[in-house]
């Protein structure tokens, strides 16, 4: 039997400073947009904006954002996945956007399962029958692939500028890691995760990401354990704007991949158009 990973080294006050940036947002709910409190524990709700398609057979693609971010900064995309008849679900960290609480990291893994275990609820209840993905941006990465290789409802994988290796993030952000007594196996254990991941897996990555190295993409990539798995390098791009670049293409590519992960599970529809 597996021993459970704990994050008591990086739940420290110093490492979770560098690590979460958490800031409030009140913004309007955009048109064709839906706000949700997700209560993940007594008293800690989470917000979550919901752009969503109208075939009720859509994929569903739960998104974790970057440390920086906020579900708000996504207002722009997720009408670009609707058009491509993507159902895209954004939630917040504890402390970001609408959510209360204080971030933590064993919070955020913890917060993954419960936010998924309310959307298939959710999902249910408003009789969407599309297949769910999830997908993590840099530290949502961490999320993502928890929640891909340890939770059968998950059907697919999508990780972007996502980190293998633990220590060498820390370091950039600042950490003096030999100082904190902290190894890699005290940290996110993405690696040993992914490897367990047997769903399609979907790996994008900036040529030059100066905060997470291309090579831990290719870490990823390399011992990731599913059987249909892609890596696409972005020329030219850095950690923060392969969106930017990509352009339409960008969600072009999700779509194509969400495609063969609705083909990879059986004659369901996928709910994806064109």
């Amino acid at each position: 039997m597996e021993q459970k990973r704990t994050y008591e080294k990086l739940d420290r006050p110093e490492v979770v400073a560098a690590l979460f940036y958490p800031r409030q947002d009140k913004t309007a709910v955009p048109i064709g947009a839906q706000d949700h409190g997700i209560e993940v524990e007594a008293g800690v709700v989470l917000g979550g904006r919901f752009f969503l398609a109208a075939d009720p057979a859509a994929v569903n693609l739960l998104f974790f954002h970057g440390n920086g971010e906020v579900v708000a900064d996504y207002d722009d995309v997720g009408p670009q996945y609707t058009a491509q008849g993507i159902n895209f679900l954004a939630v917040d960290y504890r402390g970001y956007g609408q959510s209360n609480g204080t971030p933590t990291v064993s919070a955020m893994i913890q917060d993954a399962h419960r936010i998924l275990s309310w959307l298939r609820t959710w999902l249910a209840a408003e009789g969407r029958t599309g297949h769910l993905v999830v997908m993590g941006r840099s530290l949502g990465s961490v999320s993502a692939i928890e929640l891909a290789a340890s939770e059968a409802a998950v059907a697919g994988l999508i990780v972007e500028s996502g980190i293998a290796q633990t220590l060498p993030l820390l370091g950039t952000l600042g950490l003096d890691v030999q100082a904190l007594g902290i190894q890699e196996a005290d940290g996110f254990g993405n690696l040993e995760k992914i490897a367990r991941v047997q769903k399609p897996t979907y790996i994008l990555h900036a040529q030059h990401d100066q905060i997470i190295p291309l090579l831990q993409a290719e870490e990823l990539q390399s011992v990731c354990g599913a059987r249909s798995k892609e890596f696409q390098m972005i020329p030219g791009a850095d950690h923060n704007n392969i969106l930017a670049l990509t352009g339409k293409l960008y969600f072009q590519a999700i779509k194509q991949f969400l495609r063969r992960v609705g083909k990879s599970h059986g004659p369901r529809r996928s709910g994806i158009r064109g």
